[in-house]
């Protein structure tokens, strides 16, 4: 599943690669970072012992507004990364981990901000036996998303080029495995940039009013389903399925808004009831609670080409058992593979805590 839904992620990367049809302008990066991992969970204070390093390699395409996406976002590069990580603490180990990103720039292309999405191969997870204190990574594959801010400066000296600032990294399976405390990485980096042209295109700026474009009011229909475990380790991976419905209105060519309704059911949930119910814990768990959830959310969609990040706040507003709290959030991906049918990647979770990764197809009327 996991993989599955990181193709999708790199198909789309190089499916926009392909639509172009000018002159590809390539640039390549390399960069060092030192950091510290955040403790935003006391379970992983362990775990925070040293401080992580590592290596950022980027490969990236440039863009000059031949397309009007391009023009609106002030022309990104989008390309693909790939980091070396050591977390500094025997038993988080190493981590390996290839993304799809973008690089959006401000202040006259002098500051630089790169999302990246991928996922993650951890040498040394959790193991009941072997390494039960690394409560952070359940699994060797876990997703990975990093953010860069960056003062660059491109063609110093011919085609060399020097970047610095800081970033973030972070590391979760999407509690498709427990444990799955996962962890944050702050650091910061420095590094040098290659171009290999000197000579490239004027960059087109957006047109005035280019923004404006809203449309009427959109309907759509959602399927989500994925595997997860409940926080018991070795519960059992069970698959989870949600239906849902939303309204949107499109305000302009960037954003839009978002109100949905959503059904949940999780066997991992129905399993954890039942754990409850057996394990002697005289809470009041009977192991007749439903385990069935309905969902109401807000969220807005910034659209980048077929691409669009989305980010939504939930309740429950039927929620019998309780679980992790009522309030829930979803941050992810959609792809539009065509006018009318869209696919995501989404992580769901109460506050810091991941409840699942999700793989949706949905159709918007």
């Amino acid at each position: 599943m996991i993989k599955r839904i990181y193709l999708l992620v790199f198909i789309t990367c190089f499916q926009c690669w392909a639509q172009e049809e000018s002159k590809p302008y390539y640039a390549f990066d390399v960069n060092n970072f030192y950091g510290t991992i955040l403790k935003h969970n006391p379970d992983i204070s362990h775990l925070i012992t040293g401080h992580p390093t590592g290596v950022i390699l980027s490969f990236q395409r440039k863009t000059f507004g031949d397309e009007e996406w391009q023009r609106l976002y002030n022309n990104p590069e989008y390309g693909v990364s790939f980091i070396y990580h050591d977390l500094d603490n025997r038993y988080l180990g190493e981590h390996f981990s290839l993304y799809a990103h973008y690089n959006f720039y401000f202040l006259k292309r002098h500051l630089m901000f790169r999302l990246g999405q991928g996922m993650a191969y951890s040498t040394n997870p959790y193991d009941e036996d072997d390494n039960f204190r690394n409560v952070a990574h359940g699994s060797h594959l876990t997703s990975a998303t990093y953010l860069l801010l960056n003062f660059k400066k491109e063609n110093l000296l011919k085609k060399l080029g020097l970047q610095v600032g800081l970033g973030v990294v972070h590391y979760s399976n999407g509690n498709a495995h427990a444990p799955n405390k996962s962890t944050n990485t702050l650091f910061l980096n420095a590094g040098v940039t290659y171009s290999f042209d000197e000579n490239v295109p004027v960059y087109l700026q957006k047109e005035k009013g280019a923004v404006k474009g809203s449309e009427p009011f959109g309907y759509g229909f959602l399927f989500r389903s994925g595997i997860n475990e409940s926080d018991v380790v070795d519960s059992g991976q069970f698959p989870f399925y949600t239906i849902g419905a939303f309204i949107d209105k499109r305000i302009n060519k960037k954003s839009a808004f978002q109100l949905g309704t959503e059904l949940f059911f999780s066997k991992a949930l129905e399993r954890f009831i039942d754990f409850r119910a057996s394990g002697g814990f005289n809470d009041g768990v009977t192991g007749n609670e439903d385990a069935k959830r309905v969902g109401m959310y807000l969220g807005h969609e910034l659209r980048v080409n077929a691409i669009s990040v989305i980010t939504q706040y939930g309740y429950y507003v039927y929620y019998p058992f309780d679980f992790e709290g009522q309030t829930y959030l979803r941050a992810g991906l959609r792809y539009y593979f065509t006018k009318n049918i869209l696919g995501e990647f989404s992580v769901r979770s109460h506050a810091a805590k991941a409840e699942a990764m999700e793989f949706t197809i949905g159709y918007r009327l």
